[in-house]
């Protein structure tokens, strides 16, 4: 006997990480560890360039705003240090019950948040760097990095260039100059503050957040567009790069919060279902408006 529930409600409310259950999180350092060393070992694209354009003739500035030192560590410091206070708060407070394989409150509920935190870290610069690798882009620094100039080349404006000499000994550094596609820094900022503001519009929800929360909320997001603007200053990044990344960002985001959310409502609408038919019910097939069609024994 097959029967079909028809899905309509929305989520009530964000039920964040619950993909940690089911091990994603647990991979993580060998999928960043083999990220970083592609990035390292492997050469990007070598694009051409249009000679006479303008975007790639800005001066290399060796004094960057928001370094990666400070953006990795910013980032997963804030983050993982307020996930860290709120899931020790709820645990010592609100009596928080887990089903996982560690007994310990404490350890369960940090693994689960910050397990998947991380492996949202891990998804986010993957696509960065696969796109830095594959697509090549100049960044705006380029010709002088290279150590040339159009007088240098002595090209007809217009033309395309394919291949060109650099006069830069270093030659990391002329590669990390072929990596401007798109902004690791505007998409790790993203990811990580939009991530903190879902867990504070999950976490903080008593009354008198309710200015709090917002507040907070909008601070973050500002501070993750002001790292990816410095980048447009600093003559690292096109501005279609940063919007490219803060895109990116922010869709990672979405996506480790909400596809844990999604779960948890299709179990609960499983549930009643079966809960409310006969026993002998062979499959419950689940709508939901936009997705594929779930099946459940």
């Amino acid at each position: 006997m097959t029967i079909t529930c028809v899905c309509t409600h929305t989520c009530p409310r964000l039920y964040l990480l619950t993909l940690a259950h089911s091990g994603i999180g647990g991979g993580r350092g060998p999928v960043l560890t083999t990220d970083w060393i592609c990035l390292k070992v492997l050469s990007p694209y070598r694009r051409g360039f249009i000679c006479g354009d303008p975007s790639i003739t800005y001066p290399y500035l060796h004094r960057e705003a928001i370094p990666d030192e400070l953006l990795i560590t910013g980032g997963i410091i804030i983050t993982g240090l307020t996930i860290a206070l709120g899931e020790c708060y709820r645990v010592r407070f609100h009596g928080v019950s887990s089903k996982a394989f560690v007994r310990n409150l404490y350890v369960s509920c940090l693994y689960k948040e910050l397990g998947c935190f991380l492996f949202g870290c891990c998804v986010g610069q993957s696509l960065t760097n696969m796109a830095k690798l594959s697509v090549g882009r100049l960044r705006p620094h380029f010709l002088s990095v290279c150590g040339i100039t159009y007088a240098s080349l002595n090209c007809t404006p217009g033309t395309y260039i394919e291949t060109v000499t650099c006069r830069q000994p270093d030659h990391q550094l002329e590669e990390e100059a072929r990596k401007s596609f798109f902004s690791g820094h505007a998409s790790f900022a993203m990811y990580t503050m939009l991530y903190l503001a879902f867990y504070l519009q999950a976490r903080l929800t008593w009354r008198g957040a309710r200015l709090l929360r917002p507040v907070l909320q909008f601070f973050l997001v500002m501070l993750a567009i002001y790292t990816g603007l410095t980048r447009i200053s600093d003559y690292r990044h096109h501005p279609s790069d940063v919007l490219t990344g803060y895109i990116q960002g922010a869709l990672t985001a979405y996506w480790v919060v909400s596809i844990p959310c999604l779960l948890v409502f299709v179990h609960q609408c499983v549930s009643t279902c079966q809960s409310l038919l006969n026993p002998q019910v062979g499959h419950v097939f689940i709508f939901l408006p936009g997705l594929p069609h779930l099946s459940y024994v």
